[in-house]
């Protein structure tokens, strides 16, 4: 194994930045293309409540057991610029956090089933889906010490190969076998051979010399208690970005969820995309913050604005003009049976792809206030958010369906840009005018 990891290092390449670069689109791009595509195959190759059924149990309630496993921990991790916290500070509370999670996945699933909710069937599949993205809630803490190491491209390597191998492995199963439970599992064992390909070997190599693998007494609890806001800030944002979805699973069929997560599909890779621009200028940023030079960090946060604030409005304007025939050419891929499906739904696809722009934007303004290091006031931010959607979301989609769950993303969305840009633009010139 590693051998493998080295000949995994071996093309680096002599300009790290432009590695980091280069890899971290290639991860993203991957990582995107995956989540933006797997319910559409599932659906085609299944049917359209199997692919409902996968749609939630991948995209929203394995990424909210991902949420407990991820703990809120890599902006915290990444920005640890001194190194306050060892590696194997972090590690030690990650698995903590992942095994917690699968502990709440198995008995919420288990309450669901024997209560009558959810099939034996769909508990099962929705379980495995989410012990996939607790393994890859494990490998994060793995590519967050590469990035804080400055090795992004490694992360990059790390995201593509195991999407890749896992997403190989799972349409491979379901081809063959027809079932979906067989290549959910089939998934996660592929996921677990990834992160031990691909992160613990190459974290064995030494090709990282300033990572410290030591936990330092009592640092678990105190890392613990300051992540902790971070974790419920992150907990709340997932669950303000997927309460739509919520909704539908539980006032609507299956087969009506498979569509909406169709038509939600340019999100993850509005997200990504924007991950892709702001990720690379954290560390930058958090430098600039603690040097208190002003003026650069208020430049890269300017650039970064407006490049999502370009890219949102292209999307915007490319769903009004194109929307309607690729949602076409979408049902023709489908096949028999889905003509107007998703057509009808062009509206309600144009509000999505708004607020998908407007959650990209938020999350560049939650990162600028980790850096500042107000975990606080994030809190109180998620926490409006939350409120707003627990009232909203039921009414909105059980009066309107579909476009009431769109109009419900769209509002919350905009209630995270505009409570996170307004308070971070406040905390900066209060830091300002105290230096002068």
């Amino acid at each position: 194994m590693e051998g493998f990891a080295n000949r995994f290092l071996i093309f680096r390449g002599k300009n790290r930045e432009r590695q980091n670069v280069i890899w971290n689109m290639v991860g993203s791009a991957v990582y995107a293309l995956a989540s933006m595509v797997l319910s559409f195959i599932v659906m085609r190759m299944a049917g359209e409540d199997e692919g409902g059924i996968f749609g939630f149990g991948f995209s929203t309630y394995g990424q909210q057991m991902f949420i407990i496993a991820y703990f809120g921990i890599r902006p915290f991790h990444i920005t640890d610029g001194k190194q306050e916290y060892t590696f194997g500070d972090y590690l030690g509370l990650r698995i903590m956090t992942c095994g917690a999670a699968v502990l709440m996945a198995a008995i919420h699933l288990g309450f669901l089933t024997v209560s009558g909710a959810y099939s034996l069937h769909k508990a099962a599949v929705i379980f495995l889906l989410a012990g996939y993205k607790v393994i890859d809630g494990l490998a994060d803490v793995y590519e967050s010490e590469f990035q804080r190491q400055g090795s992004l491209y490694l992360t990059g390597k790390s995201n593509t190969f195991r999407t890749v191998l896992s997403v190989a492995v799972f349409l491979g199963t379901l081809r063959c076998s027809g079932s979906l439970t067989a290549a959910s599992l089939g998934a996660v064992l592929a996921q677990a051979a990834g992160v031990m390909l691909f992160n613990v070997s190459v974290m064995k190599t030494g090709a990282l010399p300033d990572v410290r693998f030591r936990r330092q007494a009592a640092a678990g609890l105190r890392l613990l208690k300051n992540t902790a806001l971070l974790f419920l800030s992150v907990f709340l944002d997932f669950y303000v970005f997927s309460a739509a979805k919520y909704a539908i699973d539980r006032c609507l069929t299956d087969a009506v969820s498979g569509y909406f997560n169709i038509l939600f599909m340019p999100t993850s890779v509005i997200y990504l995309a924007a991950n892709f621009i702001i990720r690379p200028f954290l560390t930058r940023l958090t430098a600039y913050w603690d040097q208190k030079d002003w003026r650069a960090f208020e430049k890269v946060r300017r650039r970064i604005s407006l490049v999502i604030g370009g890219f949102t409005l292209l999307g915007v304007l490319g769903a009004l003009i194109l929307g309607r025939p690729v949602l076409g050419i979408m049902e023709l891929i489908l096949g028999t049976g889905y003509e107007g499906k998703l057509t009808a739904h062009w509206g309600s696809f144009v509000v999505i792809i708004l607020g998908g722009g407007l959650y990209a934007m938020a999350n560049l303004y939650y990162y600028l206030l980790v850096i500042m290091r107000r975990q606080g006031v994030i809190f109180l931010v998620y926490l409006t958010a939350a409120a707003a959607a627990w009232l909203l979301s039921p009414i909105l989609v059980s009066c309107f369906q579909i476009l009431g769950a769109a109009v419900c993303y769209g509002i919350l969305m905009t209630v995270l840009v505009l409570g996170f840009w307004g308070i971070q633009g406040v905390l900066f010139r209060k830091a300002k005018e105290r230096e002068t």
